[in-house]
């Protein structure tokens, strides 16, 4: 029977060389499909699954072709994480240099865009391919830093020989992502790496309260914006009749006519001026204002609308969606890894989930309810028709789709809910 998983606070207190030497018995055993007597911590096992389905080299080092330096600066420049970057150097890169540490900072791709430290480590690693513009992703390089935590959207420390491929088993390294709170989605992962000689448990815990710190710069530039927009539209909105509100381009309201506030509205991924139908008002038009959208109810086809169809397609795994078809059209949105896993445990229990039970389903702790509530809250404000409570559902007469990955294990790889990892493990 397999003995208790490893964890980072034993990786610390043990020698270098012993720790090394034991993480390299594990992941030997783990490659000849044998059970170890210590086992891998779960991400690390998950990930190496991941690589062994994909193919990728244990053995050797296999490096993509660097970004040419237009290409650099045209994504730094186009990227959220610049305006963030100076908190990101505040936090981190000082701290990081004394312990002899790199910082690296990718783009959503796994591409690094920026790197700071000494100049002795930069020199090191140089060696390990940490030079800018390369690809960090897990099918390229392996279970690593950065490429890891934008599979799992979550911290990853992985030091010495967890790291899939060996020629990085000299290396210690511990990243976060990085989510714009404006839309939810995937921005970067910041990345503190070194000697194997330099790791400390204590530094993902650092890596990600600076991540968290810059999602917070990110946030009130957010609210400074809405202001900008609300100032723009209120005089425009006391004009108008009917039912209306002002939007940013991520669908947050900044100001409202003749309704409620509807919270975030879920846009499609393009907008253009004209119709629209949405599932939680129904047929709207669509009109630019700047730095967003002046949606108006078509009262006229304000009714209920009952749609027919819903198609949740997690085939792709940083790109989950739902498409919904209605009787006045179609409507696709991208979902958050959240509501991605919310649908698909509804999906596989059509007579329905209480709080407590998808409490216990995502989080194995039914108490954990006031959580559960309040996404549902935000799903069924988007889809209006498509979702039930007390117990929450889909509707009745509702045919759900639901479109998996080729392989098992690849479906919603963020999630840590056991009917999904039992999914995973078919």
């Amino acid at each position: 029977m397999q003995n208790a998983t490893l964890d980072l606070a034993r990786l610390a207190a043990m020698d270098t060389a012993e720790a090394s030497r034991l993480l390299k018995g594990v992941r030997d055993a783990a490659l000849a499909g044998r059970r170890p007597q210590v086992g891998p911590r779960t991400e690390i096992d998950e990930s190496w699954q991941r690589m062994l389905r994909g193919g990728v080299d244990p053995d050797r080092d296999r490096r993509a072709g660097l970004l040419p330096l237009e290409e650099i600066e045209r994504r730094r420049l186009a990227s959220p994480l610049l305006d963030v970057l100076p908190v990101l150097r505040d936090g981190l890169v000082s701290i990081a240099e004394a312990a002899h540490h790199i910082m690296v900072i990718s783009d959503a791709e796994g591409r690094l865009l920026w790197r700071e430290g000494s100049a002795a480590v930069l020199r090191k690693g140089d060696a390990h391919g940490f030079v800018l513009g390369a690809d960090w992703s897990e099918s390229v390089v392996g279970t690593n830093g950065v490429g890891t935590p934008l599979v799992t959207r979550r911290p990853a420390h992985v030091h010495s020989a967890e790291h899939f491929v060996a020629t990085h088993h000299t290396w210690t390294c511990a990243g976060a992502p990085l989510t714009d709170p404006r839309d939810g989605k995937l921005i970067g992962v910041v990345d503190i790496s070194g000697p194997l000689s330099t790791m400390h448990p204590a530094t993902l815990a650092l890596v990600t309260s600076v991540t968290k710190l810059a999602e917070a710069e990110l946030r009130n530039r957010h609210h400074e914006a809405l202001d900008r927009l609300r100032s723009a539209a209120v005089p425009l909105l006391g004009r108008i009749g009917g039912r209306a509100v002002a939007v940013d381009g991520n669908g947050w309201p900044a100001a409202v006519a003749g309704m409620a506030p509807p919270g975030r509205l879920a846009l499609p991924k393009s907008v253009r001026a004209g119709r629209l139908w949405l599932p939680s008002l129904g047929m709207c038009s669509v009109e630019p204002l700047p730095g967003g959208w002046l949606v108006r109810v078509d009262e006229e086809n304000a009714g209920p609308v009952v749609p027919g169809r819903v198609v949740l397609d997690l085939s792709r795994p940083r790109r989950p969606s739902v498409r919904v078809s209605g009787g006045l059209g179609s409507w696709a949105y991208e979902l958050s890894p959240r509501h991605a896993e919310l649908l698909y445990l509804l999906a596989l229990h059509r007579d329905g989930r209480s709080a407590a039970q998808l409490a216990e389903d995502i989080f194995q702790d039914r108490t954990r309810t006031v959580t559960v509530r309040a996404e549902m809250s935000r799903l069924r404000r988007y889809l209006a028709q498509v979702l039930a409570h007390r117990p929450y559902r889909f509707a009745e007469d509702l045919e759900v789709e639901v479109v998996t990955p080729q392989e098992p294990g690849d479906l919603l790889p963020h999630s840590t809910a056991a009917a999904v990892r039992q999914a995973r493990a078919a």
